[in-house]
């Protein structure tokens, strides 16, 4: 657990199905959204295959992405 992962009531969960299809769309990599996230790519996939993430977290890789953080929730 560290702070990108912390349990929360404030918490959301990130969509990777999602997060995919916009990596797919603007041609990136796991590798290139690691680094424009500023993260190691094998902490990036902590992050990503982590049940919830703090919402600055979500915005974080919604900013990397270059979307919008509703694009990456997942629907719950």
């Amino acid at each position: 657990m560290d702070k990108h992962t912390e349990k929360g009531a404030g918490n959301v969960k990130l969509d990777r199905e999602k997060i995919n299809l916009v990596m797919a769309r603007k041609k990136m990599s796991v590798a290139g959204l690691a680094e424009a996230y500023g993260v190691s790519r094998a902490r990036l996939n902590v992050i990503l295959n982590s049940r919830k993430v703090t919402p600055i977290c979500a915005g974080r890789v919604a900013d990397a992405l270059g979307v919008d953080v509703t694009e990456i929730l997942a629907d719950e």
